[in-house]
């Protein structure tokens, strides 16, 4: 039997979370209330702005469907291609700064061995 599977990531793969609204109703009414904390307007953040920070997380998280959804928000609130290339950037120095610090931290927990 030839498994159809070709990838892991598949956008159709999107439709099946239609099916946690069943399956874990509460659970999933507050994921969408924090999801739509980012395309809030009115907040101090301005909307471009959110939109980009969400689009740096998603970077560091590698999450394709969000670096999609994001990039179209940021794009749609009047991000730069600059500006996005700009976030994607500051976003892997920062995941660069964490490894390191966590390299000092290996250091020490090597030392204490």
């Amino acid at each position: 039997m030839k498994d159809n599977m070709s990838h892991y990531h598949d956008s159709d793969d999107l439709k099946i979370l239609k099916d946690f609204k069943q399956l874990a109703p509460e659970e999933f009414k507050g994921f969408v209330a924090l999801d739509a904390i980012v395309g809030r307007e009115g907040g101090a953040i301005p909307r471009k702005y959110r939109e980009l920070i969400a689009l740096a997380v998603a970077c560091t998280t590698q999450c394709p469907y969000c670096l999609d959804v994001h990039t179209r928000g940021a794009k749609r609130a009047g991000a730069t291609r600059e500006e996005v290339a700009e976030a994607a950037l500051l976003a892997a120095a920062l995941r660069a700064g964490a490894a390191v610090t966590h390299g000092a931290l290996a250091v020490k927990l090597f030392d204490k061995a």
